[in-house]
């Protein structure tokens, strides 16, 4: 099959239609995205965060959105690489944030010990399991080791499209059952938390701290 743009080479080579759909959404809906998730007081969570990292830290933002927690982490002081898959995102997020947002699909992390952080905010649950199951590790190498990661995952046990864009749903019991294969990585902390935004607090939400672990 001929391929004839650079968007089109990225699909076939990384066999993500169903990632391409949720990207086409994020491309389709960026201002409004942007506008409903730059405002939300996330602090609690950022500093829950952030109080397992040293001054300084080296943080990626692993599909930063809009920019929101970028920006915070930013004028924090923290050193703050951001990426998204959304070019339409990216845009926003590098005007919006003051860091410079570079466009990377999450199975395109290539990196080895290099973030104190890495935060995953509502983000790589729009991959399949299976494919969660390729880019866990690559966040794995890419923390260093002691670093943490942050993700969050909608609370269920649901698996498929909402409103154009994939979602992977995790409760306690899943997720530890998903990460049991992983000896690189212990659980820190976990909990369940309402959503933020205005008007969807019955909507739950499975926030989990992973910690590198040294297994030399």
């Amino acid at each position: 099959m001929e391929i004839t743009d650079n968007q089109g080479a990225r699909r076939l080579m990384c066999g993500q239609d169903t990632n391409q759909k949720t990207i086409d959404y994020y491309n389709a809906h960026a201002e409004a995205f942007a506008r409903t998730t730059a405002s939300v007081d996330f602090h609690e969570v950022q500093d829950r965060f952030l109080s397992h990292l040293p001054a300084g830290a080296r943080i990626l933002d692993f599909g930063c959105g809009a920019g929101r927690d970028a920006k915070y982490f930013a004028e924090k002081g923290y050193g703050v690489v951001a990426t998204d898959g959304s070019g339409e995102l990216c845009k926003i997020a590098s005007q919006s944030s003051g860091v410079t947002v570079r466009q990377l699909l999450f199975s395109e992390l290539d990196e080895t010990e290099r973030y104190d952080g890495i935060w995953a905010c509502a983000s790589i649950l729009h991959l399949r399991r299976e494919e969660l199951a390729d880019v866990l590790p690559k966040m794995i190498r890419a923390a260093k080791t002691g670093g943490y990661l942050y993700m969050s995952f909608k609370y269920g046990t649901f698996e498929g499209y909402r409103a154009e864009r994939y979602f992977t749903d995790f409760t306690e019991t899943s997720f530890a059952e998903f990460i049991a294969r992983y000896d690189g990585v212990r659980l820190a902390e976990q909990w369940v938390s309402a959503d933020v935004r205005p008007g969807r607090s019955e909507e739950k939400w499975l926030n989990l701290i992973l910690q590198k672990r040294n297994t030399n």
